[in-house]
């Protein structure tokens, strides 16, 4: 039991530190009005284990103290990040893992841009979601594929949701 905790704390540390890296490492496109933060695959990490709702969240607030939207980018840009995992943790098919962080950056950090920056509402809603759903969908696609990977799913501690799914109709 206590080697099991020690492993889960171990693994979310290891994506914080991960999430943190990358977005750090890849800050011009991470910030700002036009993001590619590529970090956000992680989110598809707590579709198959919902306590890494901790890791990913904790990254992205680390990585969010170097924006240049202090103090704003931490709070609200992170409260997207948790949002997002949420809903991605409890749901029932991978490719939410699409929908509801686009939807749910697009409008929190959007509307955090337009007020911050005073850049177009709209406009900014926009540019945030295509540059989530870009990020998304080729992470969707990476974890689509690992997801088939017994390899993969034993590394991570995890089990393929939607073939369980598939299995108890």
């Amino acid at each position: 039991m206590k080697k099991l905790l020690v492993r889960r704390i171990t693994d979310n540390a290891l994506v914080a530190a991960l999430y943190y890296i990358i977005t750090i490492l890849l800050a011009g496109a991470a910030f700002n009005d036009i993001q590619f933060r590529i970090a956000e695959v992680f989110i598809f990490l707590v579709f198959f284990r919902k306590d890494f709702i901790i890791g990913v969240t904790l990254g992205c607030l680390l990585a969010n103290f170097h924006s240049p939207l202090w103090p704003w980018d931490p709070i609200f840009g992170t409260l997207a990040t948790l949002l997002s995992a949420v809903f991605v943790a409890y749901s029932k098919n991978m490719v939410m893992g699409i929908i509801y962080p686009t939807i749910i950056n697009a409008l929190v950090v959007g509307t955090m841009l337009h007020f911050v920056l005073e850049a177009p509402l709209l406009p900014t809603i926009g540019l945030v979601a295509i540059g989530e759903a870009a990020v998304l969908i080729l992470g969707y696609m990476l974890f689509k594929l690992l997801s088939n990977k017994p390899a993969f799913l034993n590394l991570i501690m995890a089990t393929n949701k939607e073939e369980e799914d598939k299995k108890d109709e």
